[in-house]
């Protein structure tokens, strides 16, 4: 059996400490074979919406325990359903959980009987991973699932009457950054559930100095049910509202929890040596200390200007830039470098920050252009106009500027501080950094990778950081990662997207104060051994130094602790006995405290820097890295890129079922996943996704539904004959309706095909009195019992009592209904000797969140959202738009990964919207059939 028939939805969602139920992001998802579609047609084929049987498994049973002691969260996600149908079900159990985060365990308890995922090495696990591929079933567990999640998920067929009990257990340790901790939980349940509890409890020793736990979906009803207590080194939080406090509306089923659940927290720092915790043999050293002055720094931006940056990449990169310099000291040094093939620099050498220099700097920012060529000229009509040869010269040029030349333009930057170090132009107690940022591999110049680093970390020489910052996904991030860490630096991606400058500002942030440099942490040699990384060649402000190891013998009264660094003025030295913490004297009467902490906090830790440096020496410390990696991940069941978590699901009527195997993705993995599923998307360097949903039709015509908070669209056209009148908005609650008509082609192309669009709207208000035809000739509204004719020459604005016009000459008709939703009509124009097309119209839906749940149409059905998975994707008819397979509505469809356009801020070209595209008018996604939504009349319903 599929297991996805007549797909119903609950679902389950989790990150960090705090977990929700959650329909966009991840799910249990329930479905059964027995369970069909249902639709009511009328004989009058009215719209009405279609629906499944109502679920018949009840999750009855929700709870997330986290428990942070010392950083180091432990998080228990425990869900229990009931199957009450008189038939199996297939139930789907899936969550989100931090990329950071080490899976320690998976189990399931289904009727007394417990089954529990068992911490292999890879290769072991590699035969039942390629049983279960081969045996068709999806074996991997674990797949990427935004910035900084990943998604887990696993199903398992349950007897009638039956119950299943999920169990997830995962592990962490909290990073400080910009002075505090933060646990994000993304809630997005999309209906009530009837039990849950959601349960924090943080203990940290040196005291808690604030906590606050903070919603995006807030209300003055939800806030108060939020319980905090705080009690000197401890803190409690929890979050339990009733169904009924959950509900949008009495009786309703909109839920108000949507959005991000949010804890901060920082504890007390009352010592220069920090906190030094020792507990069952293993200690632990949590060092930022209080009050301490930055250093100056000199900082050389070296940005990437190539073609790829064009667009919205390089504009955010300006924006980004023009506010770290304001934020500049007037004791630190700055530079500025841009390359493509060629290498420019604002100044010969580095400048002091003083405000002239800045403003100066800032100026030269703003001038900042990609140098890709235009694309304009390789269209077919540019392409007539020039001659052979020049066309030729002129694709020489395109691939030239679009070269990249990393290695010489990073090579600049070092010997600019170099040669200023050599001649005392710069501070002598102030430190070294080069900050990269590309969005593309190197393909000018020096372009073996190995050799580029070899270059740049024999340039530098231990004598400055380098941090590399990858934009987008045509990057080589383990290239720029591993030239990070040669160098005393680190990488991180920045995702395209409307935040993108944000992240880069966030980054600086981070790494743009230095207290510290060159800092050690030193232990008695022999009281400890197997230390974690005691050496940072930086400490940057609002972050920490966590080390952690094992302690030899028990005789703790000589266990000295000292702390060396370079600061400001003068070297920094502290020192201090380190004692043996009592948290029973700490925490008396607390049942649960994580008592092995310690030891799984060195080993967590461990394991990070193993893997790190699993990537970096030679041949032999690669391979030694590797292997105790393995060994500590196996000892202490941690699922990390070295090992899988194998879960042996029971027993079906059909016999045994393959097993799933879970594994931890590396960065490299995540990115190559969203190269696969970006790789189809044409290029487009400016198109960002909506705030909101936006529903629209364009073209020919193409039907779109936005879902921005999924990062996700899906597509499907309609194909009818020109002059059919489709229902796309029908609203019975509030009286609205939208229909279109659609025209085809003047005649059939040369390719035998003959597109069809839409040429005229009609829109209706019946409560307001509001009616309007928007045809490509004109727009007539009946204002007080009469038709009023604007023209598309026009450029507009009318404001009634009950509806407002704004018209754009030649462009955009926007219509904004009394408290009610947006609609937006774009004119697209052709030339009127064209032989074949048509002038045409694209119609966009704004804020329908304010349309009541009973809205429905061929666009209208969507506006409240739309529960699906996708999954098994594979290579397609065309190479760049890959298949896959789409669970929706109670069915499995073969989509495919494509684009269409969005023409709103671009009317002439648009913008790619990358999306899923349903075949076959819809068929599976829209309820009922595209004829279902056929009418008779530009204002009528049937």
């Amino acid at each position: 059996m599929s297991g996805l028939q007549g797909v119903g939805l609950l679902l389950l969602w989790a990150s960090a400490c705090l977990w929700l139920p959650g329909l966009a992001r991840g799910a249990l998802v329930i479905s059964g074979d027995h369970e069909a579609l249902q639709e009511t047609r009328g004989a009058a084929k009215s719209l009405q919406k279609r629906s499944t049987n109502e679920a018949t498994v009840e999750v009855y049973s929700m709870k997330v325990d986290c428990t942070v002691t010392s950083r180091f969260a432990h998080t228990v996600i425990t869900s229990k359903a009931l199957n009450k149908a008189n038939f199996s079900k297939e139930v789907f159990f899936e969550m989100e959980l931090p990329k950071t985060a080490f899976i320690t365990n998976f189990s399931m308890e289904i009727d007394g009987q417990m089954y529990v995922g068992e911490v292999k090495g890879k290769e072991k696990a590699k035969k039942q991973y390629e049983k279960a591929v081969s045996s068709g079933q999806t074996a991997g567990l674990v797949k990427a699932s935004g910035r900084k999640m990943e998604k887990f998920s696993v199903s398992v067929n349950i007897a009638a009457e039956s119950n299943v009990t999920f169990i997830m257990t995962y592990e962490e340790l909290l990073q400080r950054k910009l002075g505090q901790y933060e646990i994000l939980t993304r809630v997005k349940p999309k209906q009530p559930v009837q039990e849950f509890q959601i349960v924090t409890n943080i203990y940290e020793p040196q005291g808690i100095s604030y906590v606050d736990a903070n919603a995006t979906f807030f209300s003055n009803e939800l806030l108060p049910l939020v319980e905090k207590r705080v009690t000197g080194n401890k803190a409690h939080i929890s979050f339990s509202p009733t169904m009924e406090q959950q509900r949008k509306c009495p009786g309703c089923d909109g839920t108000l929890i949507d959005g991000d659940f949010i804890i901060k927290y920082d504890v007390n720092r009352a010592t220069s040596l920090g906190d030094i915790q020792i507990v069952n043999g293993y200690f632990v050293h949590f060092f930022a200390p209080p009050d301490l002055p930055a250093v100056p720094k000199n900082v050389v931006f070296v940005i990437d200007r190539s073609g790829s940056m064009r667009g919205r990449k390089i504009e955010q990169t300006r924006e980004a830039l023009l506010a770290i310099l304001k934020d500049l000291s007037e004791e630190d040094y700055f530079a500025l470098i841009q390359f493509d093939s060629s290498i420019d620099s604002w100044r010969t050498s580095l400048t002091k920050a003083t405000k002239e220099n800045v403003d100066a700097g800032m100026d030269y920012v703003r001038m900042i252009q990609d140098r890709g060529c235009k694309c304009h000229l390789n269209s077919l009509n540019d392409r007539n106009t020039l001659s052979t040869i020049d066309y030729t010269v002129y694709n020489v040029l395109c691939v030239f500027l679009l070269a990249t030349n990393i290695n010489d333009a990073v090579l600049k930057g070092v010997n600019m501080l170099v040669k200023d170090r050599e001649e005392k132009k710069l501070p002598e107690r102030s430190v070294d950094m080069i900050i990269l940022l590309t969005d593309g591999m190197p393909n000018s110049g020096e372009i073996r990778l190995p050799k580029i680093q070899e270059n740049i970390h024999s340039a530098i020489g231990g004598k400055m950081s380098l941090f590399c910052l990858g934009f987008g996904n045509d990057v080589d991030y383990s290239f720029l990662d591993g030239m990070s860490k040669q160098n005393k630096g680190v990488a991180r991606r920045i995702f395209e997207g409307s935040d993108a400058a944000v992240q880069l500002q966030g980054f600086y942030e981070e790494v743009a104060s230095t207290l510290l440099s060159e800092v050690d942490l030193r232990y008695p040699d022999n009281a400890v051994d197997s230390l974690t990384t005691n050496h940072y060649s930086q400490f940057f402000k609002g972050s920490e130094i966590v080390v952690a190891g094992r302690v030899m013998n028990n005789d703790l009264d000589n266990f000295m602790v000292e702390v060396f660094g370079q600061g400001l003025e003068e070297d920094f030295k502290v020192q201090g006995q380190a004692t043996a913490v009592d948290w029973d004297e700490i925490y008396p009467n607390e049942e649960y405290i994580f008592g092995d902490f310690t030891e799984r906090l060195w080993a967590y830790l461990n394991i990070q820097q193993l893997l790190e440096n699993s990537k970096k020496g030679t041949e032999d410390e690669k391979a030694n890295a590797t292997a105790k990696a393995l060994e500590m991940s196996l000892h202490y069941s941690f699922v990390t890129p070295l090992t899988s978590m194998v879960v042996v699901k029971p027993e079906t009527e059909d016999g045994p079922d393959s097993p799933f195997i879970a594994d931890k993705l590396t960065e490299d993995q995540r990115q190559q996943a969203e190269r696969v599923s970006h790789q189809y998307t044409a290029p487009s360097y400016s198109y960002r996704q909506p705030a909101q949903p936006t529903y629209f039709v364009d073209g020919d015509p193409h039907f779109i539904i936005e879902l921005p908070e999924r990062d996700d669209a899906l597509c499907f056209n309609i194909n009818g004959i020109p002059g059919t009148i489709f229902s796309l908005v029908r609203d019975p609650e509030q009286g609205i309706l939208v229909n279109g008509q659609i025209i085809g082609d003047k005649k059939i192309a040369p390719d035998g095909k003959i597109k069809s669009y839409f040429w005229r709207f009609g829109i209706i208000h019946q409560t307001l009195g509001v009616r309007l035809e928007v045809s490509t000739q004109d727009i007539s509204v009946l204002q007080d019992g009469k038709w009023v004719k604007l023209l598309w020459s026009d450029t507009a604005s009318v404001k009634g009592l009950n509806v407002d016009l704004l018209l754009t000459k030649d462009c955009s008709l926007t219509v904004t209904l009394k408290d009610s939703v947006k609609f937006v009509v774009l004119l697209h124009k052709v030339w009127v000797n064209h032989p074949y097309h048509r002038d045409y119209l694209g119609f966009y839906t704004l804020d329908s969140h304010l349309l009541s749940p009973s809205v429905h149409g061929l666009l209208g059905q969507f506006y409240h959202g739309i529960e699906y998975e996708v999954s098994g994707l594979r290579p397609g008819e065309v190479p760049e738009k890959p298949d896959a397979t789409m669970y929706v509505k109670g069915q499995e469809l073969n989509v495919t990964r494509g684009w269409q356009r969005d023409f709103r801020r671009d009317v002439k070209n648009g913008e790619n919207v990358p999306c899923w595209f349903i075949h076959n008018n819809g068929t599976g996604l829209i309820d009922g059939d595209a004829t279902d939504y056929v009418v008779s009349g530009l204002f009528k319903t049937v």
